[in-house]
């Protein structure tokens, strides 16, 4: 049937608000529709994934977004993060009763779409899984097969709570770019040094110098 992804995405003026010293406050919002955009463009590209719904408030995202493909759905509970993943995961499967549905951070903008398919092939396996982030502590994928509640509790330390929660963990070798979500100044440079999408891109020459010379 194919997986329909659910991306949350804050008020660009909230997001990405840990990237406001090395990017600089005025610039934080642009580079994190850029991630936004980088992740959708990919995750649509990749042969597995039949639909893409973004779960935002933010106008502007959501015409990029849409024009990109994805389909808008409000964050109506606006509860934060887990309420909105579960309401995105509910309006998907209004539509497709029987859809597998995997959550994905909005944050991967060095996504490759044929490692996005490694990943839910091996998800595929299981009624529930994720892939934790680069660092072994959070989570960037979560997914539930056909039947089964998505069940979401990212935030923090989510590794540990997906664990618990019965989810198995992805471990496939050589899918780093989508662990590699973007939170720090130091995880922007990693993105970049993995290749970025192209908005991530446009908008690299404005970083301030030193990032912009470290990811060079």
């Amino acid at each position: 049937m194919g997986w329909s992804l659910v991306v949350p995405l804050k008020p660009l003026v909230r997001a990405k608000s840990r990237l406001s010293g090395a990017a600089g406050e005025e610039f934080r919002p642009r580079l994190a529709l850029a991630f936004a955009l980088d992740t959708v463009t990919a995750a649509l590209a990749c042969e597995d994934v039949r639909d893409v719904v973004v779960v935002t408030d933010d106008p502007l995202a959501g015409e990029r977004l849409t024009a990109l493909g994805a389909r808008i759905v409000p964050d109506t509970p606006g509860r934060g993060l887990n309420a909105a993943l579960a309401h995105g995961a509910s309006a998907v499967r209004a539509h497709r009763p029987g859809a597998p549905v995997a959550a994905l951070n909005a944050d991967l903008p060095a996504l490759r779409p044929a490692e996005l398919e490694l990943v839910l092939h091996s998800a595929s396996l299981f009624p529930r899984a994720f892939l934790a982030d680069a660092a072994d502590i959070g989570t960037t994928l979560l997914t539930a097969t056909s039947g089964v509640e998505l069940a979401p509790a990212f935030g923090g330390a989510s590794r540990a709570r997906h664990l618990a929660s019965g989810a198995r963990e992805i471990t496939t070798p050589d899918v780093v770019s989508v662990r590699r979500d973007v939170d720090t100044g130091e995880d922007l440079l990693a993105a970049l040094a993995l290749g970025v999408g192209p908005h991530t891109a446009r908008q690299a020459p404005r970083l301030p110098p030193p990032v912009r010379a470290s990811g060079a």
